[in-house]
């Protein structure tokens, strides 16, 4: 791993720039997990949001995180893939944002009430294969 990406193990917070209909970014603040054995970020996305619809016309995207004070940067591009939208309280999407929320944040208190919030959110798994890093570390930074 070099020291790019490891910037991204760093944290679990990022601006995620999609592609509009214009060609113009669309960047959002996210919360991740990345594995670097994969090469993987997952996202937990809602359905009908701009950047869901931008990923399914281009699903070329690219992840950005900053590092102390500006000290360091990092993106992450990479190509996006997305989950089947929760329906059911127990559909395989609904799975995987659980797995995705235990790498993130740990044991939920609630997970029915969990369950419940993803199929009424028509949340779904936004996952990134990165392609490329690139960045900057101050000489001395990070």
């Amino acid at each position: 791993m070099d020291d790019i990406e490891t910037l991204f193990t760093d944290t679990n917070l990022a601006a995620l720039s999609t592609i509009k209909r214009d060609g113009r970014p669309q960047i959002s603040n996210i919360t991740y997990h990345y594995d670097s054995d994969a090469r993987q970020f997952a996202i937990s996305i809602t359905d009908g949001r701009a950047k869901t619809k931008n990923i399914r016309r281009d699903p070329r995207v690219s992840l950005y995180v900053n590092a102390k004070q500006g000290a360091a940067y990092g993106v992450a591009e990479g190509d996006a893939r997305l989950s089947e939208v929760a329906t059911e309280p127990d559909d395989d999407a609904v799975e995987q944002l659980i797995a995705l929320y235990r790498k993130v944040q740990g044991e939920h208190p609630d997970w029915d009430d969990y369950r419940a919030a993803m199929v009424r959110d028509k949340r779904l798994v936004l996952y990134v294969d990165v392609v490329k890093f690139y960045g900057w570390i101050m000489p001395g930074g990070q």
